[in-house]
């Protein structure tokens, strides 16, 4: 095994196209002492186990003048070249083709100047290309650069010379062309490493003190200002102010925050002064987890890209065989003139560079998932964006997921002692759980102002799925379901069946409060539905989905009226854990693609089973980050819809990048044919399928969530 000291993580710079990540990876594995290596082209990172140092890695880059840094460790930005000095190759090169093409004109194709003037423009131009491909040709490392090396000078050793040259500056605008689209799908992650602050106000022995947020440890305690970004995650211990968290959940709409309440690194302080006890390291914090997922992302193949990265492998060869046998046979078997068909053995290897398939898919990856981070979803994989898009049918958790997840008592109706009372004996009884349903009857008693003090517990028993039972100033009081009462036969329960069922078909949960003898009352408690939901199910239905289900372990009634408040087809209720499993697995034989949305901690193993795990409030929750393929980090469903649209857009236009690119290669190989294949028409068949692959993948930035203000 290799220990884990021999891992090493680093940033890249200086990366142009995707080619020459598959590059630079097979150059790094065949280092001595490198073990494995793998290049994320789309984050600009490679991950090296071995024992190499940092220049011979770099070594194995200079190709490309490829720059690393260690992943931890802050790149400085590039200084910022104007246009012409960082290009000033390609516009010399442009100049001296159009030079030439002027003469060309004016003196012939086979006048020395003309000529000159050409090779000049090839030689300023594609210099870097011929250097590279030379060297793959000696290697047989067959690459789009290969191909075109061997074009161009095959173009000017039969006297095409304006030709090649114009091949070398078309070339080098596509080189560009790809440099630009990726760098604008990485803008995105970029966007977001630039979001929390380098450093922090801290507060030590009652002065501030400004340290780099490396610095910090957990428990000190920063000083955030109004108007200032949060610099590491943390709990508010003094003061009260309006945070944007649009950073981490893509929600423009400041949330008020106070004593005890988390915030987030990244986040905007508006208006208030707080002091903030630390409670993560800064390499912890839950927008570095974003950054490091959304990195990780990137580099997961999705099923289209493993396609075209099998197919590229054998695509190249085919191509040089192909251009080798048109070059050849003709002049062999009919007596045709060498010159020409050479000339379109040579247009055959422009035409066949597999620029526009091999980017075909990883920028329309990268742009996606760039784009949904933006937004206030993180979704851990090409795999994962595919699969949402494809998804037949979608199962939502009720509690938490569906409706708030904080229940309040909207009923109380007492029998035979006072409201007040009935509310107290429930509370005290109710006092040692966490139940949700117990925090609302606390919460209760603590709005009417009753001192639960007053009352004596002397003694206390919980039964399992039923309720609670104890002794209280010498009274046994027993508090549950109506279910525990009916099984244990209570001879007045089926009095108040009436009201129980009419608070159930109103969808809230009963708690009935009596002892052997009496009822004493009943309390109706209802988990608020959240706003959005109704709106979010009609969308989805609005996107196709008609197999829409509500699983839980709710009663039937009271899911059953939540259920048709929202607009659900279906409510699967009284379900265990392992129940919502099963039902997850039965769904999947039948529609195969289905998403399961829950809090990522009580609905794990049905997250687990579904094709596509979709996590509730990512933001602080570390469960929801790890477990869940999809996270929705606002806590909030209408970012589903958003995600769905995305997905099956990136899917449309991975199948047209893939079918144009390929297609319009097809097209122009059929020119051969009748011999009418040009360099010009190659290069431009080439050039063309690259930048409107590239123009198309980056429409995927353009994709905003419509329920954003």
């Amino acid at each position: 095994m290799v220990a884990e000291e021999q891992k090493n993580v680093y940033r890249v710079q200086g990366f142009t196209c995707a080619s020459c990540a598959q590059k630079f990876e097979n150059n790094l594995k065949s280092l001595q002492g490198v073990q494995d290596a793998k290049v994320n082209f789309g984050a600009s990172k490679v991950t090296v186990l071995g024992t190499a140092s940092q220049a011979e890695l770099e070594k194995a880059g200079a190709f490309e003048n490829l720059k690393l840094a260690p992943e931890n460790e802050e790149i400085p930005e590039e200084p910022q070249v104007p246009f012409y000095k960082k290009h000033l190759n390609v516009i010399l090169s442009f100049l001296f083709l159009l030079a030439g093409w002027v003469s060309f004109f004016q003196l012939g194709e086979e006048n020395l100047g003309t000529i000159a003037l050409f090779a000049s423009s090839i030689i300023i131009g594609g210099y870097r290309l011929f250097f590279t491909g030379l060297r793959n040709l000696a290697r047989l490392d067959f690459d789009m650069k290969t191909l075109m090396t061997i074009a161009i000078i095959g173009a000017a050793i039969i006297g095409e010379w304006g030709e090649g040259a114009t091949v070398v500056i078309l070339f080098a605008i596509s080189e560009a062309l790809e440099s630009y689209s990726m760098d604008k799908a990485r803008a995105s992650i970029r966007s977001l490493m630039n979001v929390s602050p380098k450093t922090a106000t801290l507060l030590v022995e009652g002065k501030e003190k400004q340290v780099s947020v490396k610095e910090i440890e957990i428990g000190d305690i920063m000083l955030v200002k109004p108007g200032q970004k949060i610099a590491m995650d943390g709990s508010i211990m003094k003061g009260t102010a309006a945070i944007s968290e649009a950073a981490i959940t893509g929600e423009s709409i400041p949330v008020t925050k106070s004593l005890n309440d988390p915030v987030f690194a990244g986040t905007f302080n508006e208006d208030g002064l707080l002091e903030v006890r630390v409670t993560k390291r800064v390499e912890d914090t839950t927008i570095a987890k974003i950054i490091h997922l959304v990195e990780e992302a990137q580099a997961e193949r999705a099923p289209s890209q493993a396609f075209v990265d099998k197919f590229a492998k054998y695509y190249t060869p085919m191509i040089l065989v192909v251009a080798a046998l048109v070059a050849i046979i003709p002049p062999l078997l009919f007596s045709l003139s060498w010159e020409t068909w050479i000339y379109q053995g040579l247009a055959v290897l422009v035409v066949g560079c597999p620029c526009a398939l091999v980017i075909s898919t990883p920028i329309s990856i990268v742009t996606a998932i760039g784009n949904a981070a933006r937004n206030g979803v993180l979704i851990k994989g090409g795999v994962y964006l595919e699969e949402v898009g494809n998804i037949k049918a979608i199962a939502f958790d009720k509690t938490g997921t569906l409706t708030v997840g904080s229940p309040e008592v909207t009923d109380v109706h007492s029998f035979e002692m006072a409201e007040d009372k009935l509310v107290a004996i429930t509370a005290v009884l109710e006092s040692g759980s966490t139940h949700p349903l117990a925090v609302a009857i606390i919460k209760t008693a603590e709005e009417r102002e009753i001192d639960l003090a007053q009352f004596n517990l002397e003694s206390f028993e919980s039964v399992t799925g039923k309720g609670l039972k104890g002794m209280i100033d010498g009274n046994v009081y027993q508090v549950g379901s109506p279910q525990w009462f009916s099984t244990e036969n209570h001879p007045h329960i089926e009095h108040h069946s009436s009201m129980i069922e009419q608070l159930q078909m109103q969808g809230k949960t009963v708690v009935v409060a009596g002892n052997e003898e009496r009822i004493f009352g009943l309390i109706g408690i209802r988990d608020q539905v959240r706003h959005s939901s109704k709106k979010v199910v009609k969308e989805l239905k609005e996107l196709g989905l008609n197999e829409i289900v509500m699983l839980t372990g709710d009663n039937e009634k009271t899911a059953n009226a939540i259920g048709k408040e929202i607009g659900l087809n279906h409510v699967k209720a009284n379900l265990l854990p392992q129940d919502k499993l099963q039902f997850i697995k039965d769904i999947r034989q039948k529609q195969r693609n289905v998403a399961m949305v829950g809090d990522g901690i009580n609905d794990a193993p049905a997250l687990a089973a579904s094709s596509v795990g979709i996590a509730m409030g990512g933001a602080g929750t570390d469960t929801a980050l790890e477990t869940a393929d999809i996270a929705l980090m606002a806590d909030d469903l209408q970012k589903l819809p958003f995600t769905i649209k995305l997905s099956r857009k990136a899917l449309t236009i991975i199948k047209q990048n893939i079918s144009f690119s390929l297609g319009l290669k097809i097209l122009a190989l059929l020119l051969v044919i009748p011999g009418w294949l040009t360099l010009w028409i190659a290069i431009f068949a080439d050039m063309g399928a690259t930048l409107l692959v590239t123009l198309n993948s980056l429409r995927l930035l353009k994709i905003k969530d419509e329920n954003e203000n």
